[in-house]
């Protein structure tokens, strides 16, 4: 730990992102360190400024630590949930504190409820609570201790901290900007101590909250509607994928593609977003994997958002909104040092974009939500806009999946056909044969201008290079897998740009992979879900088990995955990938029958041979 400017407060250093737990609650989130640091929240809302920034070097932190300097930190969720349990095994005992944001969240104020118990012998732990509005711009100011409880403000927040009536400021004056209290406390063997921290940018209520009842609620609500899924391949791994989508998610819909901000892609390069939040494309994999194991609510929810994006503004549907439905701020910057490796960007410069492809995947989620009888008329309205966006569209050059300059690329236009494809299930009449028509010209022309000459499917009409993205249009509707060049984009995508069994997005140029960006999760889930889609289950299970395993303790998984250094890249967690993982999840055999083709289970390999042992 290093001590702050001025000596307010001792600030953790970050930490590789495997060491860092969720907390969430639908309308905001928090990483926790091993360390029992909160290095990053939000709040009152995932796009608002940070009043936890340690993580890119802003100020403020909340820290429950064991005093004894000689301690190892593990760690866990309970079952289902983004109730955390940090625990340190010291040289005298052990010492846990259960964490969560109580759930679902209120969305102006948040919550924080921390539990220190005894697990075994005394525990002694020390506290520091320094909560620093703007990325760390504004020091708390107003203490005031009223009947053992402490609040004051910080920039345009109000806080409230209970369980803590003997802390001290300690770090500047009494009554000026920038003070920290810190305390330490002690909990007799088998007992436990609450924290519980409030926050708000309105008035808070009256009372404060009370632990044993905000706990229970929390329990409950987590509780509710979680999904039956022991039946498939990876119950606990899809489960705890579907509570990182609900802690995403808001009440009103919108799914934060990423708690995170600033967190770079590579470890040299500066490369780093802002995704706190909704990307249209990240809401549909999420419903799309949520039908896949009958969960309406995860699905409600996204057809919920999707349906009025597309109601209010049709063909000029943006790619991304913040989580309550509006504009995405321009991109700017901070007077931040960035996560080690990174930058320190807010706002995001996708509001500028239109990408052909969030119209494809909408009407896919639409059909999808029609088939299980989750569609209303608001619904069905949103899906007839959707079709026309496409009909009006689809000849613009557009910035496509990644994001990058205007060209025709073919995943975006393959995606369409997907989603007109299965639209067509969904409607009747003339309708139904619009979509089947119009699916039709857009695949002819794709195939005429965007077919590599060895059959596979090319990122664009000048580009022959290959794209994992090319993987899920086949997948989600648009050509049978039997189709010769669903096949050979397979083949392709395992070849070209599959390694030790992750896949990267695209070859960027001569350089091995590694050298230009991370292995991309989601391109991992890609092809195990077009492996099964092709009827090779044996490589779609290794893919799936090779990716879900690239996390740390609290089983969350970034952007990238940097094969070299075996570390976590970007953004943390991320919703699409969580997505895909659990949409494998629920489609991939959890059983397979007998060895695999040419060769025992043990020497079948990824790289598309089956030489044998």
């Amino acid at each position: 730990m290093a001590e702050e400017p001025g000596g307010a407060d001792l600030v953790p250093r970050p930490h590789v992102l495997r060491e860092y737990a969720l907390l969430a609650d639908g309308e905001r989130g928090a990483l926790v360190g091993p360390h029992g640091d909160l290095a990053w929240m939000c709040a009152p809302k995932w796009e608002s400024d940070a009043v936890f920034s340690s993580l890119i070097g802003g100020g403020g932190t909340y820290t429950v630590t064991p005093c004894e300097e000689r301690h190892v930190w593990g760690g866990s969720y309970e079952h289902g949930t983004l109730i955390w349990h940090s625990r340190w095994m010291t040289t005298d005992g052990a010492v846990e504190c259960r964490e969560a944001l109580a759930f679902p969240g209120d969305p102006d104020r948040a919550v924080l409820l921390r539990r220190i118990t005894a697990v075994d012998g005394d525990a002694r732990v020390r506290v520091v609570l320094d909560p620093r509005a703007g990325f760390g711009r504004h020091g708390s100011h107003h203490l005031k201790l009223n009947d053992g409880v402490w609040s004051g403000r910080t920039g345009e927040l109000r806080w409230r901290w209970s369980g803590a009536a003997g802390a001290t400021p300690s770090g500047r004056a009494p009554g000026r900007p920038g003070e920290a209290l810190r305390c330490e406390v002690t909990v007799p063997a088998g007992r436990h101590h609450d924290l519980v921290l409030e926050l708000s940018a309105a008035a808070l209520p009256r009372e404060p909250v009370e632990p044993d009842a905000a706990w229970r609620a929390t329990e409950t609500a987590w509780a509710r509607n979680r999904p039956a899924l022991a039946h498939t391949i990876a119950p606990r791994d899809a489960l705890h994928s579907h509570a990182v989508l609900r802690g995403l998610t808001t009440g009103g819909g919108g799914m934060a593609a990423a708690a995170t901000m600033c967190l770079p892609e590579r470890a040299d390069t500066g490369r780093s977003y802002d995704y706190r939040y909704a990307w249209i494309r990240d809401q549909c994999y999420a419903g799309l994997a949520a039908a896949s194991v009958e969960d309406t609510v995860l699905l409600d929810s996204a057809v919920r958002f999707v349906t009025a994006r597309l109601l209010e503004d049709g063909p000029r549907l943006k790619p991304a909104y913040t989580c309550g439905g509006g504009a995405v701020p321009d991109e700017r910057t901070l007077d931040l040092p960035g996560y080690p490796g990174g930058g320190d960007r807010i706002g995001n410069w996708v509001n500028q974009q239109f990408q052909l492809d969030a119209l494809g995947e909408a009407l896919q989620l639409l059909a999808a939500a029609a088939s299980l009888d989750r569609l209303d008329t608001d619904g069905r309205r949103a899906l007839q806009s959707a079709v026309a966006a496409i009909g009006q569209r689809w000849g613009e050059p557009e910035a496509g999946i990644w994001e990058l300059e205007d060209r025709h690329w073919t995943h975006s236009r393959l995606a369409c056909v997907a989603g007109l494809r299965v639209a067509a299930t969904s409607v009747t009449g003339g309708a139904s044969t619009t979509c089947s028509t119009l699916a039709d010209a857009i695949l002819a022309e794709t195939s005429r201008t965007c077919l590599h000459p060895d059959g596979y499917w090319q990122r664009a009409p000048q580009d022959r290079r290959t794209d994992a993205a090319l993987l899920l249009p086949p997948v989600r509707g648009a050509l049978p897998a039997a189709d010769p060049r669903t096949s050979a984009t397979v083949r392709a995508v395992r070849e070209h740009l599959g390694d030790d069994g992750y896949v990267y997005r695209y070859r960027h140029d001569q350089r091995p992979l590694e050298d230009s960006e991370g292995a991309f999760l989601l391109c991992g889930f890609a092809l195990a879900l077009a492996e099964h889609h092709q009827g090779d289950d044996y490589r779609a299970v290794r893919h799936f088990e090779r990716n879900r395993a690239a996390c740390g303790p609290a089983a969350l998984l970034a952007e990238e995955y940097d094969i070299r250094q075996r570390q976590l890249r970007g953004n943390l967690p991320q919703a699409f990938v969580h997505a895909l993982l659990l949409e494998c999840a629920g489609l991939l055999p959890a059983d397979l029958p007998g060895p695999p083709p040419g060769g025992t289970e043990r020497s079948f390999p990824l790289d598309g041979s089956t030489r044998s042992e």
